[in-house]
């Protein structure tokens, strides 16, 4: 029996499993979640009221809204519905909703105190209400740490059936491999044809059956989500009969569309005609968040030389006094539109390195053709392993930042010959400057293959953002100092 049959007859071959039997694992995290925000809400409380009052106010009205604001916080932030499944996890959403809820709950405190001429302690409310966001986030992001370590190990993961043909589904299934955080396991697929496919077998994974097959398959494998590729097979009418037949059931449908890489508030669902569109703003290249930007890194930049400037002095003394040869090194790289530049670095390998590359050219473990990268390159010197280890050969790129040539956060600089090399498509990372950090710093650094820190370097020219500098920036410290992927 196909999907379409099963629409037809108004059921599935056999029952789906209901709505209300969730994971073990998503309940207890729910569970902790929930703990963790009364806590938060109960310590805002008490600094409320430590800091306004000196812990005994007068007044016990305030005894009693301390003791109510937990249950009132609860209240809030669960009807910004930011205890549903699908933003826990991964991503900023469920970030967002908790400030919302705290926005709103501000404004409701402050109409009904206005309108009811309420005499209202605003040192209390000032400090109660920021802090009990402040330490829900804090609460929250402690827990999705936790949760990635586990899904790190294979624990608390969404197992998924992946719709779509052999190749985007062995795409899939290597991201979701690298990046195990987003717990996305993925069990099996429906290709357009039963039977093995050659590329999803060494990757492990089996095929299932034909997209016909897709509900079997679910209730065989009572599956947690179905994911749906872009595929001309499964167009507009077997999605909807598709989300027809999991209706009533605990497995989630999600469908990944044909444009990529693009995310966030460039996007959003304009229904036009009776169809819902995907509308895709254009990505901002110029304009005022653009030179805001550039004003935040030139004076993040100034003030980063100045507070580092004794490091900036030991690491040159220590290069000087290891090796002979100059303490900066300066290299030509491509910068944005195209323009070159001169980057400058902590010197790292002997002076003679550039003479030896042709000595040690079969020690290269890339494979792409563009990149060069050797772990243990023996042109590097004792302190260089260790200026690479933490990034600090990196620290006079601040130099650059404040020259204009390079951002704090954008895609990697890179040489000009490996500009050469460059397909059509990868010069649109050349739209935007390069960057001291970015999404290739923080998700694994030299150890990404070519194609991944390409998509990587992309993404951010689509998708760039202050909030997503920011978030590069303080994820960029826990990556340095792990020292993971740097050589």
């Amino acid at each position: 029996m196909t999907v379409l049959d099963v629409v037809r007859t108004g059921g599935a071959t056999r029952p789906l499993t209901p709505v209300g039997t969730t994971d073990s694992w998503l309940r207890k995290y729910v569970t902790v979640l929930v703990g963790l925000d009364v806590l938060a809400a109960s310590l805002a409380a008490a600094l409320a009221l430590t800091i306004r009052f000196g812990g005994a106010p007068h007044d016990q009205a305030y005894i009693v809204a301390s003791c109510l604001l937990p249950l009132v916080w609860l209240l809030v932030v669960m009807a910004a519905r930011a205890y549903e499944p699908r933003f826990l996890g991964v991503g900023s959403e469920e970030f967002r909703r908790v400030m919302t809820g705290a926005v709103w709950l501000t404004a409701v405190v402050g109409t009904v105190s206005w309108a009811t001429k309420a005499e209202v302690a605003r040192g209390y409310v000032v400090v109660a209400l920021p802090a009990a966001c402040v330490l829900t986030l804090l609460g929250r992001y402690g827990a999705r740490k936790r949760l990635h370590r586990l899904r790190a190990t294979g624990a608390c993961m969404h197992d998924t059936l992946v719709i779509g043909h052999p190749k985007p589904v062995a795409d899939l299934v290597r991201q979701s491999r690298r990046e195990p955080y987003h717990g996305l396991r993925i069990i099996g697929a429906c290709t357009p044809e039963r039977g093995p496919s050659d590329e999803l077998s060494d990757l492990g994974v089996p095929v299932l059956g034909a997209f016909a097959d897709a509900l079997d398959v679910v209730s065989d494998m009572d599956v947690d989500s179905v994911a749906v590729l872009s595929c001309p097979e499964m167009d507009g009418a077997a999605l909807r009969r598709l989300s027809w037949a999991l209706e009533g059931s605990r497995t989630e449908l999600v469908v990944a569309p044909a444009l990529i890489d693009v995310a966030g508030p460039r996007i959003a669902i304009r229904p036009m005609c009776g169809l819902p569109l995907l509308h895709v703003e254009q990505p901002e290249f110029r304009g005022m968040r653009r030179l805001l930007k550039s004003v935040v890194d030139r004076m993040v930049a100034i003030s980063g030389l100045i507070l580092l400037s004794p490091l900036l002095l030991a690491v040159a003394v220590a290069v000087k006094l290891d090796s002979r040869g100059p303490v900066l090194f300066r290299q030509q790289r491509i910068g944005r539109s195209g323009s070159p530049f001169t980057i400058f670095k902590f010197r790292t390998m002997a002076v003679d390195a550039e003479d030896r590359l042709a000595d040690i050219a079969h020690l290269n473990t890339s494979s792409d053709g563009i990149l060069f990268k050797i772990p243990d390159d023996p042109r590097t010197t004792r302190v260089g392993r260790f200026l690479r280890r933490y990034s600090l050969d990196e620290v006079p790129q601040l130099l650059n930042v404040a020259m204009g040539s390079m951002s704090l956060v954008g895609p990697r600089p890179p040489l000009p010959s490996e500009v050469a090399k460059y397909p059509v498509d990868v010069h649109r990372r050349l739209l935007v400057k390069p960057g001291l950090t970015g999404l290739w710093q923080i998700s694994g650094r030299a150890d990404l293959p070519w194609e991944e820190s390409v998509r990587l370097d992309l993404r951010y020219v689509e998708n760039w953002s202050l909030t997503t500098d920011l978030l590069i920036v303080w994820k960029t410290a826990a990556v340095v100092l792990r020292g993971h992927g740097a050589y």
